[in-house]
């Protein structure tokens, strides 16, 4: 589960790393009384990236032009997403950005401090500009020192750099998390910093072991219910959009970096939904088969929704309980249109008996067989499921059937 920015900034004020004075704004009239001195910025608080290119980021230094910019902001989907809250925050000027990281590495199943001197990085070439340090053994500030060191820092700005990695290592413990990172921490003329943007993602098991995470969790929920997904979401984990792809993913990065690919190829992602693991806030036991079943029940039921998009990857177990899955989806809609036909003496009406298109990504040799066995399965218009193993392809498709003439007109 990831957070907002401004949720991200109040955990990073309360465990001592320095943010500026911000507020927050859920409309805009409340700019009228604003606590924090022009000029300032304006942020869109979205889970989607690119925000500043989509124009969600404005800088204002009157009351009238924040309140117009905030109008703005708020009617602007990123990546379709609209938000519910902005940031306000004070203005603040930089010598110099920086990058700094405490990430879960799963390969060596230890923390990784992570740290660049540039914010804006190309990650295709991370690996000639960004430092890592491995937390070996219990933190101490040798750590967060090495780091600031192997990112050749020198004098007071090493000291406040290995500061603030040592509050972010305490909030990466403390919390749960998977992920804390600041980008860009900014440098100022006098060497002071100041995290200017971060992120913050909680691992999803140990939100049951903290009640306050476990509320904001309820309230994600919630906001996702105002957009009109509360009866596909409910308790799920995942994003709701209102564009014409649902997408299914088994993995919290597998689902969002699927999103971004749609969306960066032209088209809407719709409903999101990590089938990893059951809903964070829900303790009970379930199997990957009855998540996917039951998500596909729930997508069908959105007529906005024109196509599922699947991406597995192949560290999925039983292989077979994906298949029988979607078998039974396919089976039973087709008997379901069966029993329509014949209650209406063979007329039907298509916006009657919605039926999305399948785009099945599955990823690996595990799922050959599945893949072939996939393949053979009609839809109940006769139209194959579409199946593929390169995820480029597998968007492209998905993309395609959205603008074909029959979803363009919306019949």
């Amino acid at each position: 589960m990831d957070l907002l920015e401004y949720q991200v900034k109040e955990w990073f004020g309360k465990i001592g790393i320095p943010v500026l004075p911000s507020q927050r704004i859920d409309h805009p009239t409340e700019l009228k009384r604003l606590k924090i001195s022009y000029p300032i910025v304006l942020k869109s608080q979205v889970y989607a990236g690119g925000r500043a290119k989509a124009g969600g980021v404005r800088f204002v230094e009157t009351t009238i032009d924040a309140i117009a910019a905030a109008q703005n902001i708020f009617n602007l989907p990123v990546f379709g997403e609209l938000p519910s809250v902005l940031l306000a925050e004070a203005k603040y000027s930089t010598e110099q950005e920086l990058y700094l990281a405490v990430v879960l590495d799963t390969a060596v199943c230890r923390p990784i401090l992570l740290g660049c001197t540039e914010a804006d990085i190309e990650w295709e070439s991370a690996g000639e500009k960004m430092q890592h340090v491995v937390v070996e053994q219990e933190f101490s500030p040798f750590y967060a020192r090495r780091l600031a060191l192997k990112m050749g820092l020198q004098g007071a700005l090493m000291q406040s750099v290995s500061d603030v990695v040592q509050k972010m290592y305490q909030l990466f413990v403390e919390k749960d998390l998977d992920l804390v990172e600041i980008n860009p921490l900014g440098v100022n003329a006098s060497s002071q910093v100041m995290a200017l943007n971060g992120n913050v993602s909680i691992n999803e098991r140990a939100i049951g072991r903290h009640s306050e995470i476990a509320e904001m969790a309820k309230k994600i929920v919630t906001r996702h219910s105002i957009v009109e997904v509360n009866s596909i979401l409910g308790d799920w984990d995942g994003i709701g959009l209102q564009g014409k792809i649902g997408i299914l993913g088994n993995g919290a990065g597998s689902v969002m970096a699927t999103l971004d690919l749609v969306a960066n190829a032209g088209g809407k992602p719709g409903v999101c939904l990590n089938l990893r693991h059951a809903s964070p806030i829900n303790t009970s036991p379930t199997t990957l088969k009855y998540r996917l079943e039951n998500a596909l029940k729930n997508l069908a039921t959105d007529k906005t929704i024109q196509v599922i998009l699947i991406n597995f990857l192949a560290n999925i177990p039983q292989t077979e309980d994906v298949v029988e899955a979607i078998d039974n989806f396919v089976e039973h809609h087709k008997n379901e249109l069966k029993q329509q036909v014949s209650r209406s003496n063979g007329g039907r009406n298509r916006r009657d008996n919605h039926f999305p298109c399948l785009v099945v990504r599955l990823a690996g040799s595990e799922f050959t067989t599945a893949r072939k066995y996939l393949a053979t399965l009609k839809t109940q218009a006769e139209a194959p499921i579409e199946v593929m193993e390169n995820l480029d392809e597998a968007i492209t498709e998905a993309v395609r059937i959205t603008k074909l003439p029959i979803y363009r007109k919306g019949t």
